[in-house]
């Protein structure tokens, strides 16, 4: 049996990183970017930290606001992918600057936030400057003014826990994000696989120091389907790997409520819809 192909990896410190970095959005609607300024070292002492308080079980005095979607999500609160009834296996923490938060724990997640809010800027922008006029014709603003003054961002904090052997379930099934970015730092453990368009399955480098980034649904939409969002999954793993937790930290970086995202959707709109098929309000 040939072994599942990887997405490529590109370098923040090539000069040739923009245009790599747009054609493998294109392609796979994912880059894998490597030398990027992200502090390695904070998000380990973040994943060392929340694995810890998931454990402690104090997670649950954050439970999670139906309405402003802050705090902590159960196993029996998890969202579903759309489509499917079960829900994901897996508990996570959705951290707003403006929402609740360990006070403990707040430093470092805050200080993430911030830096890949800034770094997810500079990376919309990039993609701006690479788009087709007909395309930057059609937008109610400009692409990079879309994330300015949101206060919709948002950072989860994800745990996977072991999954029990008798147990067939799903960390993450198959879905698109929301957003218009999505900035994943490597997690501690493998298992993001995105689909091509034509049905295969390809295996997401899980390396340290890596930064995975990838189109949502709203960048989508607001392309006119010119840059895709890909399908992806966080796959069960097998024998002693599923004794195994595994903890990751995405970014979703999100356009004010009031941003036209095309003439059938205003971004609140279509984050309203979304969070209602995905079972979380």
């Amino acid at each position: 049996m040939s072994a599942m192909p990887e997405l490529p990896q590109i370098s923040y410190a090539d000069e040739a990183f923009p245009q790599q970095f747009m054609a493998s959005l294109q392609h796979y609607g994912f880059a894998a970017v490597t030398e990027h300024p992200l502090d390695a070292q904070r998000i380990h002492r973040i994943y060392r930290d929340w694995h810890q308080f998931f454990a402690s079980g104090q997670a649950d005095d954050f439970e999670m606001d139906p309405l402003r979607q802050d705090g902590y999500f159960s196993l029996q609160q998890a969202e579903h992918a759309k489509g499917f009834t079960d829900r994901d296996f897996k508990e996570y923490f959705q951290f707003y600057p403006w929402g609740r938060c360990p006070a403990t724990l707040r430093d470092d997640l805050a200080a993430h936030f911030v830096a890949a809010v800034n770094l997810g800027a500079v990376l919309l922008n990039m993609i701006a400057d690479r788009l087709p006029e007909t395309i930057t014709h059609t937008l109610s603003e400009p692409l990079g003014h879309m994330i300015q003054r949101s206060e919709q961002s948002m950072l989860r904090v994800l745990h996977y826990p072991p999954v029990p052997a008798d147990h067939a379930v799903m960390r993450a099934a198959p879905h698109e994000d929301i957003n218009l970015l999505t900035l994943l730092p490597a997690a501690d453990g493998p298992g993001l696989e995105l689909q091509l368009r034509n049905g295969e399955w390809v295996s997401v480098p899980n390396k340290p120091g890596q930064l995975i980034v990838n189109i949502g649904d709203m960048l989508q939409e607001v392309t006119g389907g010119y840059l895709p969002s890909t399908t992806h999954r966080v796959a069960t793993p097998e024998g002693a790997a599923q004794t195994t937790s595994r903890m990751s930290l995405p970014l979703f970086l999100h356009p004010r409520p009031e941003v036209v995202l095309s003439t059938r959707y205003t971004a609140a709109r279509y984050l309203s819809q979304r969070l209602d098929e995905l079972g979380v309000v």
